[in-house]
């Protein structure tokens, strides 16, 4: 019986999941702020009064809301995290979850035939997740490498921007690479952060065959090698030596994995879902990072592990 419990723990994890994303997808959050009735509620947000009941009664049981004599508010973590205004909100990454969902119901085709099976795609989403993921942790990040002698970066897939942010904030020059459509919503995160652009150099282009310019002290890529194949990873980290200034350093921070690649469990998952949404990539360990480093021509490689996050990293040799 236990055994069965546990495991109908596991296959019933889609239900909180699908909860979540239908409030986030509602704006519910952004309502309960104030304590509202589902009546007052459905009005509002235009849906059935039941429904949205049975709904924000689910949200209490998941510890999202709090249910008083009728009435519903968000609790401290609804209210920091999933309300649309606030410093930490991660509605994007939601909305991304949203069309993972999509894709990762064609995983049973994905396995017989090696390589996705359809892809949707909403990029805004997924860049903006990206911020809201990086902006809790971005600062103690940044502050775990070793920035002595360090004028220039480049933040090579950077995404959004929030560790650009974060190194220019110190005072360093700092070049945001990637895909044009990005580096557009970038810029609107900068302006909106209200962060000093003087340091701050966007530059548009596909750095897996485009020129990433030379020069730098510090290369970081973080959350980029997993959507790709070691062999491209390879090669990509021979580009950025060749980039770096004489003992300059290349910092990856990707997802931790041990070894043999079963654990965390939360690593093992991810690497899943590279492979419902890239045709090469997976979850990689520090072993398998440390191991490219030394075949690319960059000295003894360090392994630090901050919040949920692996740093590896290696000056050039």
């Amino acid at each position: 019986q236990e055994q069965a419990r546990e495991l109908r723990k596991l296959w019933g994890g889609f239900q909180a999941t699908r909860v979540i994303i239908t409030a986030n997808s509602l704006n519910l959050f952004d309502h309960l702020e104030q304590r509202m009735t589902a009546s007052g509620l459905a009005k509002k947000i235009k849906t059935d009064r039941r429904a949205t009941e049975i709904l924000l009664d689910a949200l209490s049981g998941l510890g999202l809301i709090s249910k008083k004599a009728g009435n519903y508010k968000n609790t401290g973590t609804a209210s920091r995290l999933l309300v649309s205004t606030g410093r930490y909100y991660q509605g994007d990454i939601i909305r991304h979850i949203d069309v993972l969902w999509d894709n990762w119901s064609n995983l049973e085709k994905v396995v017989k035939k090696g390589r996705p099976y359809h892809k949707t795609r909403n990029h805004q989403s997924f860049i903006m997740g990206m911020h809201n993921l990086s902006v809790i942790k971005a600062e103690e990040i940044i502050n775990a490498i070793n920035l002595r002698g360090v004028h220039t970066a480049l933040d090579l897939g950077g995404g959004p921007g929030t560790y650009t942010m974060e190194l220019a904030k110190k005072g360093i020059r700092t070049t945001l690479f990637d895909l044009p459509e990005t580096i557009k919503i970038a810029k609107k995160v900068v302006r909106n952060e209200g962060v000093d652009r003087k340091n701050i150099h966007f530059k548009a282009g596909e750095f897996l065959a485009d020129d990433i310019g030379k020069g730098y002290d510090l290369i970081l890529i973080s959350q980029v090698l997993h959507m790709f194949s070691e062999k491209v990873n390879i090669n990509l980290l021979r580009k950025c030596r060749k980039a770096l200034n004489p003992k300059g350093q290349l910092v990856i921070q990707e997802f931790p994995v041990q070894e043999n690649k079963t654990s965390p469990v939360s690593g093992a998952l991810f690497a899943v879902n590279m492979l419902v949404n890239t045709e090469g990539g997976r979850t990689y360990s520090a072993g398998d990072i440390k191991r490219w480093f030394s075949r690319t021509g960059f000295g003894s490689a360090q392994k630090k592990n901050i919040a949920d996050a692996v740093l590896v990293s290696a000056r050039r040799a």
